[in-house]
């Protein structure tokens, strides 16, 4: 007997080998471990190659905006927009992040009538402030490349939470997801939380490059199966040029560089 996953995973695998002209695939990669997920994806460069056309259906902007080259948005089957894959995605993004903007509007204006009230919108955790820092500026939204960064996030509990872990991700602002990590991967406990809390998120001789980028921040339980606050691509940051000029790309790898004679 098969389970979903290995149904869908054979079902996958039929499809791309009968040397398909379209090949429509709906949501079936996240169903896979991550050998399946990279075979899945080397495969479908093989078949873009060969001028397949792939039709993905798929809640992941990630993979929209790495995997495609055009997109269309579709909200309760009514077409919002269409276009190139990345502007579709940022601008899905764009409208997600203005509903949570409105919602944490409104919840601050909830705390501010009854400091008690806020967290009942339906989050054991709120996320009330973020921002960058940096010891020349104090709190600021541009840094140089090079300089001591930090992130900033401050949260609300209600009652005890086992464990919160606190994670960032940085996109590029056309798109590109950059890096992002979260407390437990690096190794930072935070044990039972109540009350107020503010975590930080130093990053020394900060690696990236010149550009505009923007911050996600979230909060989710120490099994990372639900997120209890999430800000998606909502806070950006400023880098400009610093004692590292003349690199191109994203980061600065900060590598050192040999010369031997052979």
């Amino acid at each position: 007997v098969y389970s979903s996953g290995m149904y869908v995973r054979l079902g996958f695998s039929v499809a791309v080998h009968v040397d398909p002209e379209i090949l429509i695939i709906d949501e079936v990669i996240a169903v896979g471990d991550e050998e399946f997920q990279r075979r899945c994806f080397d495969h479908m460069y093989e078949l873009r190659k060969r001028g397949v056309t792939i039709v993905v259906v798929t809640h992941g902007m990630d993979t929209v905006s790495s995997m495609c080259d055009k997109a269309a948005w579709l909200d309760h089957g009514e077409l919002q927009l269409e276009g190139p894959a990345r502007e579709v995605a940022g601008a899905y993004l764009d409208q997600v992040n203005q509903k949570e903007a409105e919602q944490r509007a409104q919840a601050h204006l909830v705390r501010a009538e009854d400091p008690d009230a806020g967290l009942e919108l339906g989050k054991d955790i709120a996320i009330t402030d973020v921002w960058f820092s940096d010891p020349a500026s104090g709190r600021t939204d541009t840094v140089t490349s090079g300089s001591d960064t930090a992130l900033h996030v401050r949260f609300e509990t209600r009652g005890e939470v086992d464990e919160p872990v606190v994670g960032y991700g940085i996109h590029t602002e056309n798109g590109v997801h950059v890096a992002g990590s979260n407390t437990k991967v690096d190794g930072c406990s935070m044990g039972t939380v109540s009350g107020a809390r503010e975590v930080t998120f130093s990053m020394d001789n900060l690696e990236l490059l010149p550009g505009n980028y923007e911050f996600t921040v979230a909060i989710n339980d120490k099994f990372a199966q639900h997120v209890f606050d999430r800000h998606v691509r909502n806070h950006p940051l400023a880098v400009r040029r610093g004692p590292n000029g003349g690199k191109v790309g994203l980061v600065d790898l900060r590598g050192d560089w040999t010369v031997e004679v052979r």
